[in-house]
């Protein structure tokens, strides 16, 4: 069996790059060999009749970038891409995330989207700022609808703060969420494979409302509530995901409201605070569903 790995050619996170090593190493250790590519744009094209490949005949791919041209292209090739083109696509757009869970059971911020503006003079109307305000309260969470490592995320306490959000982040896709405030600058990371949760976190930040690592997080080692558990897996499987990390806020109760679902979770944070090998227990899934 071969595989290959795609990851990102420009700015690509150290994480990402140990995300492939580590799978790598797994895939080794299970007798399967495995190239990582990064340069995946130049060697495919397409002429109308055909598409050609410039890969030597991989069984699998694990798809670690976001290009959605670059995926679709290769899924319509027959290559069985882990994760599937159309679940990295809509995991990458957090509107398209919040539109495909809505009416399947699963609780996640009061969200309202953002219009598009199409030029830089584009004004704001007094309006818009006041029906976001009436409808979701102070504070909101802006947020654009493509980052990653809590990049892209903004909070406005006020009206002010609110218009000049908006006015920063009016030419790029974004939406506006209510804030969550039971435990501030607190998640749940529960990385789900196969549709089965397999490893969590807690994520703290005592100086910032984002948990995220990459905004001074904390990881710390928890029992996953089970209602955390079943909605994650829920998530995993609305998606159609096969490796996914789900970030799961406190609600008022404790109940689990989902922020957000990341196609490409990193997991060496997870993998030291919970002890869990994920990339052998991602790699072991890849190849029952391959020979299968």
């Amino acid at each position: 069996m071969k595989g290959v790995i795609f990851i990102n050619p420009f700015l690509v996170p150290e994480q990402s790059v140990h995300q492939a090593e580590r799978l790598k190493t797994e895939f080794n250790n299970l007798g399967v060999d495995i190239d990582i590519i990064s340069d995946g744009f130049s060697r495919v094209q397409v002429d109308g009749k055909e598409t050609l490949i410039d890969i030597c005949a991989p069984d699998f791919a694990i798809y670690l970038d976001k290009d959605k041209y670059l995926s679709e292209i290769l899924e319509k090739s027959g290559l069985r891409l882990f994760n599937r083109h159309d679940a990295v696509r809509v995991c990458d757009d957090k509107g398209q995330t919040y539109i495909a869970l809505t009416g399947k059971g699963v609780k996640f911020p009061k969200t309202i989207f953002g219009a598009l503006c199409y030029k830089n003079d584009g004004e704001i109307k007094d309006e818009w700022v006041n029906s976001i305000f009436q409808n979701l309260g102070f504070p909101i969470i802006v947020k654009e609808s493509f980052g990653s490592m809590g990049k892209g995320v903004h909070l406005a306490n006020d009206k002010a703060e609110l218009l000049k959000i908006m006015n920063q982040v009016k030419l790029k896709p974004h939406l506006f969420q209510e804030y969550i405030p039971f435990k501030k600058g607190v998640d749940v990371r529960v990385i789900v494979i196969g549709g089965k949760a397999v490893a969590c976190m807690e994520r703290r930040n005592d100086n910032d409302y984002r948990s995220n690592v990459g905004q001074g997080g904390q990881g710390v080692k928890i029992e996953l509530p089970e209602s955390f558990k079943a909605v994650a897996e829920n998530c995993a499987e609305i998606l159609g995901l096969d490796y996914c990390g789900v970030d799961l806020l406190y609600g008022k109760d404790g109940e689990p409201i989902v922020c957000e679902v990341n196609s490409n979770a990193f997991f060496d944070g997870i993998e030291s605070v919970s002890g869990v090998n994920v990339a052998k227990k991602y790699a072991e899934y890849i190849i029952k569903t391959i020979y299968n």
